[in-house]
């Protein structure tokens, strides 16, 4: 097999395409021949040492693949060899072949596109357990989403959409907030360009959104808290702007608001039952086209530092994915 190999905890680009023996599974795992590798902002993070997590040297990134699988361990019963599925394994994904345990693994829908599977664990699973277990978005309400052009933010608008919300996209770019546009919001504006809290102020009536989505961070976070309703749920997701923001905690009292953290890779772990469902919702929306995934760009396993880069410096719309 073929794997993107990290040696040391470094910049992206000292990431190195190895040659490594196949992976043969133990009792209650399976390989996958990976066809396509979602790429993710905590990868690139890892890479650097900069994650919550980190794992031992030397180790393959990669936290999601979709593939056929082509071998299965003792013990395992719900998936055999031949069959089309999806993991979410955290590490290993960047490679030809992963090995998985075989809970992580699902079945792919006839039909499912293996590109499109490979961006639905992590930016997908993330968003439905942040808007329907922690925000627990009601139809009619307002949903503000941060970095709405980006992996998880267009998700967030079209998930929202589905939900029966009411959508206001900002992003950096009037040619980002048009794709946000295309792919379901309602409303939008450039936050690079206007000022937040009056456009906020202008499209809810003075109200505030219900509920905010934000996987930026960074100066947005604060302002865009200050904008949120009364009684409304902050749903903090990650920080791909940069810096970690720091709110005075006098606004969520004079609010009434919420702070609501986000870690789904934990809450898949601690309720397997609860990720599945939600999971299973979403491939329904994915087959029937309620939500439409965009994946923008693909690239080779060689060029997988490449695709962490322009992560960082967020030149990525939708997702991105390596295709082995």
């Amino acid at each position: 097999m073929r794997a993107l190999i990290c040696q040391t905890f470094d910049q992206p680009e000292t990431l190195t395409v190895q040659t490594q023996p196949d992976p043969t599974p133990s009792a209650n795992e399976v390989v996958l021949e990976v066809k396509a590798a979602g790429v993710n902002y905590p990868d690139a993070l890892m890479v650097m040492g900069q994650y919550q997590i980190k794992p031992p040297l030397p180790f393959v990134p990669g936290a999601e693949a979709a593939g056929i699988i082509c071998a299965v361990g003792e013990g395992v019963k719900h998936l055999k060899v031949g069959q089309r599925a999806v993991a979410f394994t955290g590490l290993g994904a960047f490679a030809s072949h992963l090995k998985a345990d075989a809970a992580t693994v699902m079945p792919l829908p006839d039909g499912m596109d293996f590109e499109v599977a490979a961006t639905l664990p992590l930016a997908y699973g993330t968003t439905m357990h942040a808007l329907v277990d922690r925000a627990q978005l009601k139809a009619g309400e307002t949903l503000l989403v941060l970095g709405a052009a980006g992996g998880v933010g267009l998700a967030a608008v079209m998930i929202g959409k589905a939900l029966g919300a009411r959508v206001i996209a900002a992003t950096g770019s009037d040619e980002k907030l048009q794709l946000a546009r295309e792919h379901g919001a309602d409303e939008g504006f450039n936050y690079a360009t206007e000022d937040m809290r009056e456009r906020l102020k202008t499209l809810t009536g003075g109200k505030g959104p219900d509920v905010i989505f934000d996987p930026v961070g960074d100066k947005f976070a604060e302002p865009a808290f200050r904008s949120i309703g009364w009684g409304g749920r902050y749903l903090v997701i990650g920080f791909a702007g940069g810096e970690i923001p720091k709110l005075p905690l006098n606004l969520p009292l004079l609010k009434g608001a919420s702070l609501v953290g986000v870690f789904w890779g934990e809450f898949a772990k601690r309720d397997p039952a609860a990720n599945a469902r939600n999971l299973a919702r979403l491939a329904g929306w994915v087959m029937d086209g309620t939500v439409k995934p965009l994946v923008s760009q693909r690239y080779s396993l060689e060029d997988g530092p490449q695709a962490m880069r322009d992560l960082l410096e967020r030149r990525v719309t939708g997702k991105v994915v390596i295709t082995p």
